[in-house]
C-alpha cells in the first residue's frame, strides 16, 4: 500500500511522448467504494502571465501505467485535455 504523501512527491510522466505534467494537487475518491478514480493534476497556460489562471487535469485511474520510486506513468493522455466532454445532471 502506498501512503498519498508517497504518491503526492511523484513527478507525473505521460510515456507517449515523455511530456513531464507535474505533480498532482488533487484525487477524486469513489465514495461508494473508498477508491481513487482518478488524479487532478494543475495545467498553467503558457501564454497566461504570472498570475495566469491554472486549469486542472483528469487523469483516471485507469490511464496509469505503472508507479515507480520517483515517478507516476501515465498512458492515453492528450496534453493537455482539460475536462473531456462531461454531462452534468443536476439532481434534485
Amino acid at each position: 500500500m502506498v501512503k498519498l504523501s508517497e504518491l503526492q512527491v511523484k513527478e507525473i510522466i505521460i510515456i507517449d511522448d515523455g511530456t513531464r505534467l507535474g505533480h498532482f494537487t488533487d484525487l477524486e475518491i469513489d465514495t461508494r467504494n473508498g477508491k481513487i478514480t482518478a488524479l487532478i493534476v494543475p495545467v498553467k497556460e503558457k501564454q497566461s502571465g504570472f498570475f495566469g489562471k491554472t486549469d486542472e487535469m483528469i487523469i483516471h485511474w485507469s490511464q496509469i501505467e505503472t508507479i515507480g520510486s520517483d515517478v507516476i506513468l501515465v498512458k492515453n493522455v492528450e496534453s493537455p485535455k482539460l475536462y473531456p466532454d462531461q454531462h452534468f445532471v443536476e439532481k434534485r
